[in-house]
């Protein structure tokens, strides 16, 4: 189960090839803005290539309801940064090869097509103070979160 709504967010820095090269910091946005913390399993797969494009050409939307958007799954920054090129995803992906940040918010999708643990597809919305206001995972890898819930959050917290 993933973290619960109300819960302190977990703190992380991350190494981000994409969209360009800096560490990821979930606490930077404390006092500033909220975030939307979106982890996938993985690049290159056909669900996930669809739902980071579909987000990055939305981007504007979060943007506007005050909230950065950042995607976590256990891909080097390297394939990251190559796969968001290749579909021109502008979304900070942050790479969490050891999955210690996936653990953290009890997202691990064990054995995914055989190829080992990785992120689930799950989605939380943390607000300026670092507290858990959505949390969702998703049934399965297939599913997408509920973009619509995220941003009604986002609007009431605005």
């Amino acid at each position: 189960m993933p973290l619960s709504i109300g819960s302190k967010a977990p703190d992380f820095t991350l190494k981000s090839k994409s969209p360009a090269d800096v560490e990821v910091k979930l606490s930077n946005n404390f006092g500033k803005k909220n975030t939307v913390l979106l982890f996938f399993p993985l690049a290159f797969t056909g669900v996930c290539t669809t739902e980071l494009c579909s987000l990055s050409s939305g981007l504007d939307a979060y943007a506007a309801l005050g909230a950065e958007v950042i995607a976590v799954s256990v891909d080097s920054p390297f394939a990251q940064a190559a796969w968001a090129a290749k579909e021109k995803i502008s979304i900070t992906l942050a790479s969490d090869l050891n999955k210690t940040v996936t653990r953290a918010y009890d997202v691990v999708f064990p054995m995914l097509a055989g190829v080992g643990d990785t992120s689930a597809r799950a989605a939380f919305v943390i607000d300026k103070a670092g507290v858990i206001q959505y949390s969702e995972q998703t049934p399965t890898p297939k599913d997408l979160p509920n973009f619509d819930a995220i941003k009604a959050v986002l609007a009431k917290l605005k």
